[in-house]
């Protein structure tokens, strides 16, 4: 069954998913239950952490664990946690479990990392029973209401030689689910239909030239699996490698978090060596990319990433938010570094601009890397449109210049409209024809706009060919 808005919005209310409103360090009245994201962090100073986000019919769920308290000096987390959105900027709080509703039966701080999967229309919620055991619950919707199909751990302590626990899920391109799970060492194994067993003994990763947030040699916990092409993806926090099958071998790559793509309020690491420090013992020699528990996940043709951050105030290494950054993939499969703003994603702000490839929606395009190793958004061809919406801080009679380059040699035009490709044109302007590879920018008066409006940059051809008209790298207002 395809979800639709009205189905969502009447099998997640409030009441129907069980949901306390009380929590640990919060009063009642105080828990968030909608929330509208300024930027990054996506859900701020809530404890919202661990996000695994899934993709159900164009509604995102994140699927998170919840840091009980600012107070905490220790990972201290009573229940797991389900948000949902359409355009990852508004969130709602649509479920709650609580260890009492598994099979352990009872109230437990150890709430640990999760991750959830669909199939034949059943939702299946795996989650950490602290350090020892993968368990799962299983509901009709994405959120519940969740009851355990086991009455036990679906992978129990000792299963495996390191800690069981830190499931990811991977649905592969032929219908066929795999969990991944482990510390430092992980295993994985391929789930029977039924999704409640493995169809398999867990087999151990071989990653090549591991590295992570304590040095070379060494991963972390919370592996994650995703598939892009015929390239298959398993990432630990911000570090990954690549292989040709789920079960690997692996080649590690790296981070993709890096200084010099975090805007300075995300690089500040001082809360994770300060009052509420993090244990001698664990001697992370990568500061920034440690606990950077996350997921990718792609919705309208662009990629994302969703980490674990604690870098701006109101956090802790045991309180932690998460943050939102856009993903793009080099010509060769590997991950560009991340950028991690304050503006986030599904919103821009007009005063900085906005990267072409940072699109909410596209038809008709692809993000490519250029020889230099920049980015640009190509194969736009008659009808092709880019979505920018929530634009802020526009002014009447504001300008919007794109730069970029024409491929064609045809006559095409460049139109701004409002929301859609069926909505109000707001500015339009002929790409010059005649010479090919021709470059902009091109200017395109939008005298109209609104303080905060949603754009589409549609592309157009004269001749309605199905040739490539041009490419674009960034757009910029005054």
């Amino acid at each position: 069954m395809r979800l639709t808005r009205r189905s969502v919005l009447k099998t997640l209310s409030l009441a129907s998913c069980g949901i306390a409103l009380g929590r640990s360090g919060i009063a009642s009245a105080e828990l968030p239950t909608h929330v509208m994201s300024t930027g990054n962090p996506v859900i701020p100073n809530v404890g919202a952490c661990d996000p695994q986000v899934r993709v159900y019919d164009d509604h995102v769920y994140m699927y998170s664990t919840h840091d009980a308290s600012l107070d905490n000096t220790n990972f201290l987390m009573n229940d797991w946690w389900v948000w949902h959105t359409t355009d990852l900027v508004n969130w709602e709080m649509v479920s709650v479990l609580k260890p009492e509703q598994t099979y352990f039966g009872k109230p437990s701080t150890q709430c640990w990392a999760t991750d959830a999967v669909r199939r034949a229309n059943k939702y299946y919620f795996y989650f950490s029973m602290g350090p020892e055991d993968v368990g799962v619950v299983m509901g009709d919707s994405p959120a519940g209401p969740w009851h355990d199909p086991l009455k036990h751990a679906l992978i129990a302590k000792g299963s495996v030689k390191t800690q069981a626990r830190d499931p990811g899920i991977l649905q592969d391109a032929d219908g066929t689910n795999y969990i991944v799970f482990g510390t430092f060492d992980y295993y994985i194994s391929r789930l029977n239909d039924d999704m409640i067993s493995l169809a398999e003994e867990p087999r151990l990763i071989h990653i090549a030239n591991p590295q992570g947030p304590y040095g070379p040699g060494k991963t972390d916990d919370k592996p994650f699996l995703h598939r892009r092409g015929n390239k298959y993806y398993l990432s630990w926090g911000c570090y990954y490698a690549i292989g040709e099958s789920p079960y690997g071998p692996y080649e590690c790559k790296g981070s993709i978090i890096q200084s010099d793509r975090l805007a300075p309020e995300f690089r500040d690491v001082s809360r994770w060596k300060g009052p509420k420090v993090i244990p001698a013992a664990w001697a992370p020699k990568d500061w920034l990319g440690l606990d950077r528990h996350g997921s990718f996940f792609e919705l309208f043709g662009q990629w994302y990433f969703i980490c674990n951050d604690q870098a701006l105030p109101g956090t802790s290494p045991f309180f932690r938010n998460a943050v939102l950054s856009y993903v793009r993939y080099k010509q060769n499969g590997e991950i560009d570094p991340v950028r991690i703003t304050t503006i986030g994603v599904g919103q821009y702000d007009a005063r900085v601009g906005m990267d072409a490839t940072d699109f909410f929606k596209s038809s008709g395009a692809v993000v490519r890397e250029r020889s230099d190793g920049s980015f640009e958004v190509g194969e736009l061809k008659d009808g092709s449109h880019l979505i920018y919406p929530k634009v802020r801080n526009l002014k009447a009679g504001s300008r919007l210049t794109i730069s970029g380059r024409s491929i064609s040699t045809e006559r095409a035009q460049i139109e701004v409209r409002r929301g859609d490709p069926t909505g109000r044109q707001l500015g339009k302007t002929e790409v010059a024809h005649g010479s090919a590879q021709r470059s902009g920018p091109w200017q395109i008066s939008i005298p109209d706009v609104r303080g905060t409006d949603d754009l589409c940059i549609v592309f157009r051809s004269g001749s309605r060919s199905s040739r490539e008209l041009a490419a674009i790298e960034h757009l910029s207002f005054t």
